[in-house]
């Protein structure tokens, strides 16, 4: 894991080095910029995501400052904890709770959701929106979080004492990274269009890779059957809302932190992801002798149809209630 994590930060500085003090063409800048994106979104599978469960090390020092990466790269380590370890972990495609399956009304990716007219062509467009989730969380969403308090429909704590300096620390590093030290060096519209491209190619990655764990053909989408309550025991929910994807793709499984074994991980979040192709199969066939369906797509390409395929089911209107017949 550690070499991992040396070669992941290696390829960010690297890439980040070109781009900024050698690049000077916009063929040069474009793919540095694509790859930058890649880089940091390896940083949020592999590095990041491990830490903040507290899987990264034994150390929990060591998980907190790993943790910080995130922040380095424009996020919150803090609220990135409610929102993905909190309300995403204990309610996994629950609406209302779980703001991974919501977008705010432009897409709509379970049945639960109201459908509108729009969302016949999302299988389309649903992409560009996905583009745009890393520029929103970077420039908008975690302020909108400091200053209000709220997400989805509740409340989270805000930062206390020492974490408003690592949140406004972090800013402060992703900002000078993003835009205050390319500016020494290269015009306004360059570094501007070269942090869209980059931002764009994070969104794509970070969206398509979590919603081929859960929104797909084969998730279940339960709902609440009391306020903060399901009906179904909390592993066999993990394992209905979740399914695998690539599990033999090595590289896949390199790459993106393991974020393929999405079963695995949600039924033990605190272990490093290097482990979850070792016991994949124990879980599988401990589903397989309680009954429990524990599904996945072999490879990746099957994974992203079944989300597209998901997608246009959703996109098409809801089956009216039957009409009663006249008495």
């Amino acid at each position: 894991m550690y070499a991992k994590t040396a070669i992941i930060l290696a390829a960010f500085a690297s890439t980040y080095a070109l781009l900024v003090f050698v690049a000077t063409a916009w063929w040069q800048a474009v793919p540095l910029a694509i790859l930058l994106g890649f880089t940091i979104a390896a940083i949020g599978f592999n590095i990041m995501h491990d830490a903040n469960h507290e899987a990264y090390s034994d150390s929990r020092w060591l998980n907190r400052t790993m943790g910080l990466t995130l922040d380095l790269v424009g996020g919150s380590s803090h609220f990135w904890h409610w929102k993905h370890n909190v309300f995403h972990h204990t309610f996994v495609n629950v609406v209302g709770y779980d703001t991974d399956i919501n977008l705010i009304g432009l897409g709509r990716l379970t049945p639960h959701h109201p459908h509108a007219w729009m969302h016949r062509w999302q299988h389309l467009y649903v992409w560009f929106l996905y583009g745009a989730m890393a520029l929103k969380w970077q420039l908008y969403d975690d302020f909108r979080l400091a200053l209000t308090g709220r997400m989805a429909h509740y409340s989270v704590p805000r930062p206390r004492g020492a974490q408003w300096l690592v949140f406004f620390g972090g800013k402060l590093v992703f900002f000078t990274l993003a835009f205050a030290i390319p500016l020494t060096r290269h015009p306004l519209f360059a570094v501007a269009a070269t942090y869209v491209v980059t931002g764009v190619a994070l969104g794509i990655v970070l969206a398509v890779v979590f919603q081929l764990a859960h929104v797909v053909e084969r998730a279940g989408f339960p709902l609440e059957t009391s306020p903060g309550r399901v009906n179904t025991p909390w592993a066999v929910h993990q394992v209905e809302t979740s399914v695998d994807f690539a599990r033999d793709n090595r590289v896949a499984s390199w790459l993106l932190g393991g974020l393929n074994f999405q079963i695995e991980h949600h039924l033990f979040s605190r272990m490093c992801h290097v482990n979850y192709p070792a016991i994949a199969p124990l879980v599988e066939q401990t589903c397989r002798e309680f009954g429990i369906e524990y599904k996945h797509n072999r490879t990746f390409s099957s994974a992203l149809r079944s989300h597209y395929d998901w997608l246009r089911e959703m996109g098409r209107p809801p089956p009216s209630p039957a009409t009663a017949p006249a008495s």
